[in-house]
């Protein structure tokens, strides 16, 4: 059987775990000899939006390239793993609207718990004035309404996230099912 290309698009606030959860999720399809790339939104702003800011237009922009790239790859079957904080619902829907196969992880974590595990110190910067736009500070984020996944950082493991999102591509028929048995999961 062969598999089709997907986007798998991680959104959530700065901390909440989305590269975490989506190397894992890297990692388990790699064995599964899935084609995959990572698009991480701090690597792609980097290179591939560098001059950016962060006003609300400039975000979009890096979203929508994101996007653009992942779409290109999922055309070739490649699984295009993103992890990109992507606060704004309707920018994510636009994206969505760009990839035949687009499934939403809502990596989700609470303000308090992101800012716990800031080991950047990002946010208080942010309170103190140092940082301007901050997503969830001075900036909004706008959770998903109806995103395939959850995956609540605060109450699973990371293991466990990583699961939940294998077993809905299994089921959903994106990858072959695993004949390792912890990996057999009866709801997701």
């Amino acid at each position: 059987m062969k598999y089709s290309g997907l986007t798998l698009w991680f959104t959530g606030l700065s901390g909440a775990g989305k590269t975490t959860v989506s190397q894992g999720v890297e990692l388990e399809l790699k064995k599964r000899c899935c084609q995959v790339e990572v698009l991480d939104g701090d690597v792609v702003r980097t290179h591939l939006s560098q001059g950016l800011g962060f006003s609300k237009e400039d975000r979009d922009i890096n979203v929508h390239r994101i996007g653009f790239v992942a779409s290109l790859l999922s055309r070739y079957q490649v699984i295009a793993i993103v992890s990109a904080i992507s606060p704004y619902r309707e920018t994510r829907e636009k994206v969505r609207q760009m990839t035949e196969n687009f499934v939403e992880v809502y990596v989700k974590a609470s303000l308090e718990t992101c800012e716990d595990r800031d080991v950047k110190g990002l946010y208080a910067k942010a309170r103190s004035g140092k940082i301007k736009g901050f997503t969830g500070i001075d900036d909004p984020y706008e959770e998903p309404i109806n995103p395939e996944i959850i995956c609540n950082t605060e109450q699973e493991s990371i293991d466990e996230s990583v699961v939940k999102v294998i077993h809905y591509l299994e089921k959903m028929g994106y990858i072959p099912v695993s004949d390792i048995p912890e990996l057999q999961l009866t709801n997701v």
